[in-house]
């Protein structure tokens, strides 16, 4: 598939934004978007809600492959993201583009299912998100953040004795760091200590910081949250103990915990399927668009809302289905479709889809320099 289109101008892209809720019925596909806009979980959300409306302005501005979009706030709850979904199905939706976050992508799954509804979920990450044939997702599965991660370590040649601090009692750490180890062996990386904590002692880390150091890491791996990991780095700096740091995406958010010091997360790095200041034309053009039409710099959910878009786009120019299907029909056919298509996007080149729904792209980093992200 060939690049992007040019982004359109902020008069263009308001004046479109009106007209993807004015085509008459059946001319035009009913995409239906989930995801919290109020509440602790807006940042993503709303990133995603945005990003979906400015790729449907430049699609239909193309005058080909046309949509309405209607997006519900969930508030990251299962409970109103499934009524959220019946909102949807009845203003007449014909696939999903959600939801954004895993817990109630999950329960709006068996729903889709239920349904064969078409679903592509940006930024669900959890296994459980996919597990349906009629659901894909555009972002790593938490699991393949591991794997991921371990192949970029190894493949760039940024450390070789690796320690591992995670939390044990909690799924997304757990699956990340069972999945780097096993890819760690491949890539010639060894793993001089693997520490872990749990929910109950998720303060003091001193005691796997120091068998770290006395292990020769060279870089720590963290498969964590920000808070914890702005703990680790305070406390690692307090004993003098400074190897490179890697994490996940749960480490986007680093720069902004209350009364940490910025400074100790410099050379930081994380997986991460987008950075804002890279320098490649398709970034710039978005992050140039999407700044002049909502005033703030995309973050890596609203880059996967917007790759999610054009795969929709994709798969529909492959399938050959038509506004006039069911979505049940429309569903049978985009399913094979996804795994034929192939685009270049914000979060990967030459991305492709496979049967059980994950992504096939190459993972991508950013690394903390002078306070902000950098593209590696």
């Amino acid at each position: 598939m060939k690049k992007f289109v040019k982004v359109v101008s902020l008069a263009c892209a308001s004046a479109m934004l009106l007209s993807t809720t004015a085509f008459a019925d059946g001319d035009a596909f009913k995409v239906g978007g989930i995801g919290p806009v109020t509440g602790g979980a807006a940042v993503y959300g709303q990133a995603v809600k945005n990003a979906t409306e400015l790729a449907v302005n430049e699609i239909n501005a193309l005058g080909g492959v046309q949509f309405e979009f209607q997006f519900e706030d969930d508030e990251h709850d299962a409970e109103k993201s499934v009524n959220a979904y019946n909102s949807l199905k009845d203003w007449g939706m014909q696939m999903l583009l959600g939801t954004v976050t895993s817990a109630p992508c999950i329960a709006v799954a068996a729903e889709t299912a239920n349904d064969n509804m078409f679903q592509l979920t940006p930024s669900g990450s959890a296994v459980e998100c996919v597990q349906n044939p009629n659901a894909f997702r555009v972002c790593f599965s938490d699991p393949n953040q591991g794997t991921a991660s371990a192949q970029y370590i190894g493949e760039n040649k940024i450390a070789t004795k690796i320690g591992v601090i995670y939390d044990s009692s909690d799924v997304y750490s757990s699956g990340i760091y069972e999945k780097f180890a096993a890819e760690a062996a491949n890539q010639g990386l060894e793993i001089v200590s693997a520490e872990a904590f749990t929910a109950d002692s998720k303060t003091d880390f001193t005691v796997q910081l120091q068998k770290a150091k006395d292990a020769g890491a060279e870089l720590v791996f963290l498969p964590i949250y920000y808070t914890e990991a702005s703990l680790i780095l305070t406390q690692a700096n307090g004993m003098g103990f400074a190897p490179m740091f890697f994490g996940c995406d749960g480490l986007d958010g680093l720069l902004n915990v209350e009364g940490f010091d910025t400074s100790l997360a410099e050379g930081v790095m994380l997986l991460t399927p987008f950075a804002a200041d890279a320098d490649d034309e398709l970034t710039q053009k978005f992050v140039a668009a999407y700044k002049e039409a909502y005033g703030d710099t995309p973050n890596q959910f609203a880059a996967d809302a917007y790759d999610g878009m054009y795969a929709i786009k994709a798969a529909i120019e492959k399938s050959g289905v038509t506004p006039d299907m069911s979505a049940s029909d429309i569903c049978d056919a985009m399913e094979v479709a996804m795994t034929e298509i192939s685009i270049d996007g914000l979060t990967g080149e030459g991305m492709t889809w496979t049967a059980d729904g994950e992504p096939n792209k190459a993972p991508k980093a950013v690394k903390i320099t002078d306070g902000a992200y950098a593209a590696m």
